[in-house]
């Protein structure tokens, strides 16, 4: 096994810092990554409930105005009568 001199050892460990440093710098573009993704995924999330709820009012109307179609047409005595073929 080939000696390990001080000085390699030092030369080694001088590195150190300086690749802690990039692991930090990619460490906290991943955070920014992470937070900007959050923050789209809430926009989207919140999308996503008000075309729920524009749904649900179409729908609500939608009833109403088939409940009043109905009245009308009893009123009017409008009943279809199933076609004989």
């Amino acid at each position: 096994m080939a000696d390990v001199s001080p000085e390699l050892m030092y030369e080694v460990l001088k590195a150190v810092p300086e690749r802690l440093a990039q692991v930090d710098g990619k460490v906290d573009e991943l955070k920014h990554e992470m937070q900007a993704l959050r923050t789209s995924q809430n926009g989207i999330r919140q999308e996503i409930t008000s075309v729920f709820q524009e749904i649900t009012g179409v729908h609500a109307t939608l009833v109403r105005h088939e409940g009043r179609l109905d009245r009308i047409e009893h009123r009017l005595d409008l009943h279809e009568s199933p076609t004989l073929s």
